[in-house]
């Protein structure tokens, strides 16, 4: 493993399996569900979600008292604008699977550095599944009973035979243009950005892509350094990096996520219908 991050890494494993205790607790209800508005996005949230964003947000503060922190459920303040580290915290990303007790929900914990995404950590509570990843070191997926084992993404170059991770809910008619497009038969349905880039890193699936501005850069952050180091790559729609510690929290040009081989042909057969829905780069 990388000599770097690793008392941080130590942590992360700990707080997410301690928040994810706490959020199966609440996990047979009764639930006290309630509607944020975010940028006119309305939400769900639960008492889990509040209680597992807490006891992440006060652990980091206490180990890490430098850096900074941008958690779903805290109120976000330009503090964090200042810092070279800055933790991105999805406490429970997939709330909604949460809610209907389909298990597609995780606890997801990234740090950036520069603006980069450098350490990530994805926990799913329900099945103790847990991806890891810190830059340099490699992917690491750990079970319950078993050792850690080393993950890599797949090889597949044709796009049209590859497996697309796809949102349980309801699809947009623009999202089934870029399936068609793309030629994909094989799907599957799961909810959490974090579940969906750990279907790539185990190679149940080879692409994902998101075409909605809405997710938020703690939705992305672990993701993407778990995905990047299992080999493949996520950007935005049109191919450039994410940047991390913006002001602007939403990811609002979309993301698409592959192994890494097919990215640039992915891209590419996105661009003329980005271009057909007026999506520009903002």
């Amino acid at each position: 493993m990388s000599q770097s991050y690793q008392r941080e890494l130590k942590v992360a494993l700990e707080i997410a399996r301690e928040a994810g205790a706490a959020i199966l607790d609440l996990y047979e209800g009764p639930l006290d569900i309630q509607q944020k508005d975010y940028d006119d996005d309305l939400e769900p949230v639960t008492q889990a979600d509040r209680l597992a964003n807490e006891l992440i947000v006060e652990r980091l503060r206490s180990e890490f008292p430098d850096d900074g922190i941008l958690a779903e459920e805290s109120i976000d303040t330009s503090h964090r604008l200042g810092k070279q580290r800055v933790w991105m915290i999805d406490p429970l990303d997939g709330t909604t699977g949460f809610i209907n007790g389909n298990g597609d929900f995780a606890v997801q914990i990234g740090l950036t550095e520069s603006g980069q995404a450098v350490l990530g950590v994805v926990y799913l509570p329900l099945t103790g599944v847990l991806y890891r990843a810190v830059r340099g070191g490699g992917t690491w997926i750990e079970r319950p009973e078993t050792e850690p084992e080393r993950a890599r993404v797949s090889d597949h170059k044709d796009v049209s035979t590859m497996r697309l991770a796809a949102s349980r809910s309801h699809r947009s008619p623009r999202m089934d243009q870029v399936v068609r497009a793309l030629g994909v038969i094989q799907e599957v349905r799961r909810g959490s950005v974090g579940i969906k880039v750990g279907l790539i890193v185990e190679q149940q699936c080879d692409l994902y892509v998101h075409l909605s501005p809405r997710t938020k850069q703690w939705d992305t952050c672990a993701p993407e350094i778990i995905l990047h180091e299992a080999g493949g790559s996520l950007t935005d729609l049109f191919g450039r990096p994410l940047p991390y510690n913006l002001v602007t929290v939403q990811n609002r040009n979309g993301i698409v996520a592959t192994n890494g081989v097919a990215h640039a042909r992915v891209v590419e057969a996105l661009a003329p219908l980005l271009d057909q829905f007026g999506r520009v780069p903002v």
